[in-house]
Order: structure tokens, then sequence, then C-alpha cells
């Protein structure tokens, strides 16, 4: 369940799903947190072809991400990476959203989404290649359409604004989708993105996870308003749905391929969530967030939800539990592999991909340096001059 069939051609979607909410006040849910499926006549329509085998694939992607999620914390407390950005507790909007794209749909993402790279197909090791300080970047961009992940915050959309810009320009109907968390939305890269993609009503769809903390501020101090009702001002429409709930993020984001896809330009939605982990492992949560808060969203836990819809319908055997299990420890396993034995760059590899074509200016700092290396009577440093020009 890897693309949005109804973005390639399917039938058309209801008049109220297409122009759904001019502003984003209901909090769209299809799933409760004790598992029970709620009907929701406009959006039910959009995870009609969700099958109980579907569920258990997600149930299963949440649980590998998870378990990557783990592991990486882990790999940085052993020192085998120097920081880590934490999804935990933030499952669902990731895999419901990642889920909903096409193979021709371009992510550009916060340094956050591990789990839509991995929708995405990343390579288990590229994901830890940039926290271990290996790599300039994780990955090859172009070969899972989904940019590395951006540091600047907010940045990332200009980039997919640009990017559908050139789609728009291009005629086709694949969309950009970008990435980010609440405390973006104060950042003047976001409200820029969105003015340029409202006055060109470009296909993106600006996906702003609320996990209601920007490292230390809680999202109240923001906003005075839902974030979602912001797009208002931009004319963008917009969708509020509950992050935690994996069946609404992938309607409510459908929703917004397909209204980019016919052309209607962009859409903001707001996935309601709550980050149960630290900003990164750098940041200590407990000295500014109260522990029953905590504790009041670990009921709403994105899993447990699940979990306990597929209980509902009779699907959580053991077999299943043991299969999801056996899947996320082997995940784990090749990315821990890959981290420890991923070998080291070489020191003129600092210069490699900084420019796409020859300049006189670098190759000057690269012969400097590979000179000085010289100095030391080891060849090793000086021996990739060759392969970094």
């Amino acid at each position: 369940m890897s693309t949005d069939e109804t973005g390639q051609g399917g039938p058309a979607a209801p008049n109220s799903a297409r122009h759904t909410h001019a502003q984003g006040r209901d909090l769209v849910q299809l799933v409760t947190p004790t598992g029970e499926r709620i009907s929701h006549p406009e959006f039910d329509y959009w995870v009609r072809d969700v099958t109980d085998e579907q569920l258990c694939s997600l149930f299963e992607d949440m649980t590998v991400i998870r378990r990557i999620d783990v592991e990486a914390t882990a790999l940085q407390r052993q020192g085998e990476l120097a920081l880590w950005p934490p999804l935990l507790g933030q499952e669902a909007a990731q895999i419901g959203s990642g889920r909903a794209l096409r193979t021709d749909d371009f992510v550009f993402s916060s340094y956050r989404e591990n789990g839509v790279a991995y929708c995405r197909g990343v390579d288990l090791t590229d994901i830890v290649r940039v926290w271990r300080g290996n790599a300039s970047s994780g990955w090859d961009p172009y070969a899972i359409n989904m940019a590395t992940p951006q540091i600047i915050i907010g940045a990332q959309t200009l980039h997919a604004t640009g990017y559908a810009m050139g789609i728009q320009n291009d005629g086709a109907d694949s969309v950009a989708v970008t990435y980010f968390g609440d405390g973006a939305t104060s950042e003047g890269d976001v409200n820029e993105a969105m003015v340029f993609a409202a006055s060109f009503q470009v296909p993106v769809v600006f996906f702003c996870t609320n996990n209601h903390w920007a490292i230390s501020e809680p999202v109240r101090l923001q906003s005075h308003i839902q974030l979602s009702d912001r797009a208002a001002g931009f004319g963008i429409p917009s969708l509020r749905v509950d992050g935690n709930d994996v069946l609404a993020v992938m309607a409510a984001t459908r929703v917004a391929l397909d209204r980019a896809r016919r052309g209607g330009g962009p859409t903001f939605i707001e996935a309601v969530s709550y980050r149960m982990g630290p900003h990164t492992t750098a940041d200590d949560p407990t000295r500014y967030r109260d522990a029953n808060e905590l504790e009041d969203w670990a009921a709403r836990d994105p899993i447990s939800r699940i979990a306990a819809l597929l209980e509902r319908k009779g699907l959580l055997t053991e077999e299943l539990q043991q299969q999801v299990k056996g899947k996320a420890d082997a995940v784990a396993r090749e990315m821990r592999t890959g981290c420890t034995t991923m070998p080291d760059p070489e020191p003129l590899d600092v210069f490699k991909n900084v420019y796409s074509t020859p300049n006189s200016w670098l190759d000057r700092q690269q012969d400097h340096y590979a000179r000085y290396l010289a100095t030391f009577g080891d060849p090793a440093g000086a021996a990739s001059e060759e392969g970094a020009r």
C-alpha cells in the first residue's frame, strides 16, 4: 500500500471531500484511542480501499519505525551516533502520510521524518550516516524521491514550493510534500513558502506535525489559534487531523494529494500528535514538561490504538505479533550493523560534491590540504585526492 490509488485516475472524490474545510477547526478522527472505528461520511471514502491485510501492514510499519527509533537512540547513548532526533509518538503521522504517497511524489522533510524515509525505501544505514558524522548527506534524493533531511528549521518548505512550481510547469500530476513541526510555523521561510504556493496555486502539501513542543516552548505560546487556521490567511485550505490515528492521517493526506493532482493547489495539514521523547538526545524534556501531560498522551499512543483496532477485528493474533516483532528486530539489527561497520571517510572526502562543476578556489584549498596531510608521512589521506576532484 505504497501509493495513493485515488490519485491515479481513480473515481472523482465526493464534492464535500474535494472542498474540505476552509478552516481546520474540526479534528478528523476515524479510530478512537480505544481502537473503535468510527464513521466519518466525509473521510471514510478516502480509506475505503484499506483492507484488513493493509491494516496489519500499517501496524507493522509503525512498530518497525519505533524500533528503528529506539535502536538509534541506544546507538547515540553508546557513543555510536553524535545525535539523534526521536520520533517516538509520531509514528501514525509519518506512516499514514508516507503510505499515501505515490513513488513520483517528492518529499522535503525535516530531520525527524525517518518513518517517511522508511516508507520511501531508504537504505537503513543511510538513515544514520549523517548522525554518525560520516557524510554530508544521507542518501541520493533522486533514488527515492526524497530530499535529504533539512536541519535549518522550515527551509524545506521553500524547496518544496519551488519543486512544485517545476511540477506545474512540466504539466505533471505528481505532488511535492513538505514536513515540518509546529515550531517551524513561526519561521519566515514557512510563511514565505505559503505565500508563493498560494499565489501560484502549486501542487504542494504542507504537512505540519503539531507535537506540542518546539524544543522547550509549548505551542500555545506560538499561536493563540489552531495552527491549521493560520493557513486561511494565505488562502490555503486546511485540515486538522488526529495525528495519532493512522487511518485519519491517511485519509487527510489523500484528500490533499487529490486536490493537488487535480489542479486545486496547496493544502495545509495539521496532524495533532505529541512528542513523547526529547527534542533530540541532547535535550532533557523533564526540565520543562509536566509528567502528567506525558501520561495523558501515552494513553493515546498511536501503535496501541491500531493494535486495539486489530484486536476488535480479531486480527491481532500471536502469529501476527511475532511476525511484526521479528521484522522490527531484523530491521534494527541491520541498521546497527550498518552503523557500526561504516567505514570512516578519507580526509579529502570533505571536498567531494561541493560544486557540480570545477571550482578553482576549492581546488586550491584541496591542494593545500593534501600537501599538509603529506607532511605527516602517511599518504592515506592524500591518496583520495584524485577521487575528490
